[in-house]
């Protein structure tokens, strides 16, 4: 059986992070890290937008505010620092029509009150800067939004946790509880503290240690279509103003960190938490489950769950996909986009008593555990402050 003072489950850039914010604040403690998956970042960390938010989309009071302009900052530097491909293409935000003024308003003043930069444009200055854009008589600049590639993050986070002296063990597998031992398809574990990091099944554990009695998973899955223009064709990235009573941001394009658009991306509702292709690794169990909330929430639920659910399979065409792009920008045709990317899944937390989504990050722990229960974009660029607010809780509880 092995023994570390700090067992962080999940591997992804939230589990890896606080994993060296625990070394580096305790140089002596032995510090474990266990992934199910054969190479940390296999879910959702891999396989994100891959945006560097600036964090001008969330309410001041939000944890999300708080962690997003911090994150930016740290994550940017890293990545320099790291030599890791940045695309500093920044991020116009466009109206369709005179009914998004208001939100879009809403944006400028958030942004302000969050300390981000932000410049409001009219439609000729939005076009200097894309001239494909098409905007309803003005937009907003982000200039501090960038792009990277998640799994190069990943993987040099990875190779820093190992020269720092942490101990991580791919294909490790929590399979449950025993008192202060934790069971993997390995072997067990005597962990001093948990540290529960593991996204889509971050509820499941955390409901072996008595916590996320009123919260649920509720998987949705994104897809993007990849543009077969050259780099460069579309110059910076496009998004449309947003639904700000739900956490999906609409279709709007993605500028790659080597070039290439990409629109999307979906919120199409999963059959399955893993439910990335077809039904070759179906789970009938969660299945069951995550259909019988899905139908519980097409009524008495405090988000239209019914219409976001429509509206998210229609997307599922190209030609769906295709044309709500093309609100965005001029010249956009379906048959420049033709290849879907790999699914992401998003592992959005449900408050099952109040039927709605948490727009917000989610903690609950006490002396003996931790879990990170919600963390849905922007929690990849948040991730660095992020971890050290999840260290913050930790080294309280264990006071």
């Amino acid at each position: 059986m092995q023994t570390c003072d700090f067992l962080v489950i999940g591997g992804g850039v939230i589990g890896l992070s606080i994993a060296r914010e625990l070394r580096r604040r305790r140089p002596d403690a032995r510090v474990l890290l266990i992934e199910k998956e054969p190479s940390c970042g296999a879910h959702a960390s891999g396989r994100n937008s891959g945006v560097l938010h600036a964090g001008f989309y969330y309410s001041p009071d939000s944890l999300k505010a708080k962690f997003t302009r911090l994150g930016n900052e740290r994550l940017t530097s890293y990545c320099e620092e790291k030599r890791i491909p940045l695309n500093k293409c920044g991020k116009l935000v466009v109206a369709k029509d005179a009914a998004d003024l208001p939100s879009l308003d809403e944006l400028f003043r958030r942004g302000q009150l969050n300390g981000i930069e932000l410049k409001p444009l009219t439609e000729a200055e939005a076009k200097s800067i894309e001239p494909r854009v098409k905007t309803y008589q003005r937009a907003l600049f982000s200039p501090r939004t960038s792009t990277v590639s998640p799994l190069q993050v990943v993987n040099a986070m990875q190779q820093d946790a190992l020269h720092e002296g942490i101990q991580i063990q791919c294909g490790t597998a929590y399979r449950g509880r025993d008192d202060r031992k934790v069971r993997t398809n390995q072997d067990s574990i005597q962990a001093g503290y948990v540290i529960n990091a593991a996204g889509l099944y971050a509820d499941k554990i955390a409901m072996d240690y008595g916590f996320s009695e009123k919260y649920r998973i509720l998987p949705f899955k994104g897809l993007y279509l990849y543009s077969d223009e050259s780099p460069g064709a579309i110059r910076t990235n496009i998004y449309p103003v947003p639904d700000l009573r739900n956490p999906f941001l609409g279709v709007h394009f993605t500028i790659t960190a080597d070039g290439k658009a990409k629109i999307g991306p979906t919120a199409i509702p999963a059959l399955w938490r893993e439910n990335y292709e077809g039904f070759g690794n179906v789970n009938f169990r969660e299945f069951v489950e995550v259909a019988s909330r899905g139908l519980g929430l097409l009524t008495g639920a405090g988000f239209d769950f019914r219409r976001l659910a429509m509206e998210e399979i229609a997307k599922y065409s190209r030609s769906k996909m295709v044309s709500l792009a093309s609100l965005l920008a001029e010249g956009v045709a379906e048959r420049n986009y033709r290849t879907w990317g790999r699914p992401g899944i998003r592992a959005q937390l449900l408050d099952i008593t109040k039927k709605k989504l948490e727009m917000d990050f989610v903690l609950e722990g006490d002396n003996h555990s931790m879990h990170v229960l919600n963390a849905v974009s922007p929690a990849f660029t948040c991730s660095l402050p992020f971890a050290s607010y999840v260290c913050d809780h930790i080294d309280k509880a264990m006071r």
